[in-house]
């Protein structure tokens, strides 16, 4: 086994910083924090799914006009690895409250018996205590049973699941919460920056990890080594990991490069920064795309779109990843980066096969461009066994012009109905130049219903898929039955 690397990588934990010595390259912040005896997170899944691994990490704020530099973020520590760390700031149940000083959030939970077994409460409390500090929740005394009269969005416990089935302790204790007291070190941790990402390079045991420092440095290091796995926010590759044991010799981090980061609202495009989180690209948007806002509470948990990316969901070539119908709805391109220069393909035409596409190895999605002016008419219906952080059984994006009672235009993107995403385009020629009406609809969604080539599997049946793209298409046109005419 080949000698270390010496390396000055490092995490500030509960306010300690700790140097990251000797650590393996796939190693989970999780497994890393358990091993220090911060025990407090816990592995439940091992994929994302259950929240008892969560912690804090301080990343930049979203939202300009709260006037937070910072926000703390809760994420899945199983999934991210130590080493995308480096630098950063992470905060534990362990570093939020002792024993003898309780967080307001382990307090309430306290009082409230929202604590069972005790398994997941450290998870929970990490993600509430994000929901704490979201610099833009403001109670207005309105409430319903996913939010709460002081503000709280019980969404951003989605990703968290108790195993004693104490759910309603846990939301009580959410409602009861008030905010920040003066002096609070969280809450005036947020008027300063986050730490800025830096460029990191650990190898221990033949693999690496690095995190390039530029867009051309991540380019060159994959010509060098085609063999590398690019990473961002690793909810896609964190679970190949841990589940299927996978390794890789090269693993280049790419979620804080700057050129992959931007979010640019021109006249005539959108375009959206491959490395932006799901969660930032929701609040920068703030509704401006109404198709994609649709997508975002149906897009697994709160937790996972703290780290997932709109780049990563395209780029693991996933046939039931959520943001591709609506993307191909939305008529987008992919920008792709090589150290040839940029080229831009539209996504209808990306995807070449079960998770092929054609991306060289040699090129990186920079960004996602969605043209301007946006359809009038949009609807994504996902369809799964559970209403949220479940994956689809078949997943459609709509896109539609509908003009003097005509539809003069139609995208329609599906999922998880063939081998790759897709665009609808039998139905979508089904539609164009005919009557905005049931009986138009109607044969249309007949049509729709034999799109793709869907399959038996263990989430649904290819009779069943097939029935629900017929069905969601009479659903969007009952959503829109009013929509009689609609501007271009």
């Amino acid at each position: 086994m080949s000698q270390p690397i010496p390396c000055t990588a490092s995490i500030t934990v509960n306010g300690d910083e700790v140097p990251l010595d000797g650590i393996a390259a796939h190693t989970t912040t999780l497994d890393w924090l358990r091993g220090r005896g911060l025990t407090g997170a816990k592995e439940g899944c091992a994929e994302g799914e259950c929240g008892a691994c969560s912690v804090l990490v301080a990343r930049p704020g979203t939202d300009p006009e709260s006037g937070a530099a910072t926000e703390w973020t809760a994420v899945n520590a199983c999934l991210v690895p130590v080493a995308a760390l480096d630098g950063q700031e992470v905060v534990t149940s362990e570093g939020l409250g002792t024993s003898s000083e309780l967080h307001p959030v382990q307090r309430e939970l306290a009082v409230r018996g929202g604590s069972q077994c005790g398994y997941c409460t450290p998870g929970f409390v990490c993600s509430l205590a994000a929901e704490f500090y979201r610099p833009t929740r403001t109670g207005d005394g309105a409430c319903d049973h996913e939010h709460g009269p002081n503000g709280v969005d019980l969404h951003a416990l989605s990703g968290n699941l108790c195993r004693c089935t104490g759910y309603r302790p846990i939301r009580d204790a959410a409602f009861a919460l008030g905010s920040p007291e003066p002096g609070d070190a969280f809450a005036a941790r947020q008027a300063e920056a986050p730490p800025a990402p830096r460029p990191t390079r650990i190898a221990v045991g033949g693999a690496e990890f690095v995190r390039p420092e530029t867009l051309a440095e991540a380019l060159d290091l994959l010509v060098e080594r085609p063999e590398a796995q690019v990473v961002a926010g690793s909810t896609d590759w964190g679970v190949e990991v841990n589940i299927r044991g996978v390794r890789a010799p090269l693993v280049v981090a790419v979620d804080r490069l700057p050129e992959l980061r931007g979010l640019t609202l021109a006249e005539d495009h959108v375009e959206i920064g491959a490395a932006l989180t799901l969660t930032e690209i929701e609040r920068r948007l703030d509704g401006r795309v109404p198709l994609l806002a649709e997508v975002f509470p149906q897009f697994a948990s709160r937790l996972i779109r703290n780290s997932a990316t709109i780049g990563g969901n395209i780029g693991t070539g996933s046939p039931i990843g959520d943001t591709p119908p609506a993307l191909l709805a939305l008529d987008a391109d992919v920008v792709l980066a090589s150290p040839r220069g940029e080229r831009v393909v539209a996504l209808a035409d990306y995807f070449t096969g079960y998770r092929q596409s054609v991306r060289a190895d040699d090129e990186l999605i920079r960004a996602v461009r969605l043209p301007l002016p946006l359809a009038p008419v949009t609807g994504f219906h996902k369809i799964a066994k559970r209403r949220f952080d479940d994956i689809s059984s078949v997943a459609v994006g709509y896109a539609l012009d509908v003009t003097g009672g005509t539809v003069v235009r139609a995208r329609i993107g599906l999922g998880g109905v063939a081998a790759t995403p897709l665009r609808a385009v039998a139905t979508e020629d089904a539609l164009v130049g005919r009557p905005w009406s049931e009986d138009t609809v109607r044969r249309a969604a007949a049509v729709l219903a034999g799109e793709g080539t869907p399959m038996d599997d263990h989430r649904a049946s290819a009779a069943y898929r097939s029935a629900m793209l017929g069905q969601s298409l009479l659903r969007l046109f009952h959503d829109h039955a009013d929509r009689e005419e609609v501007p271009a």
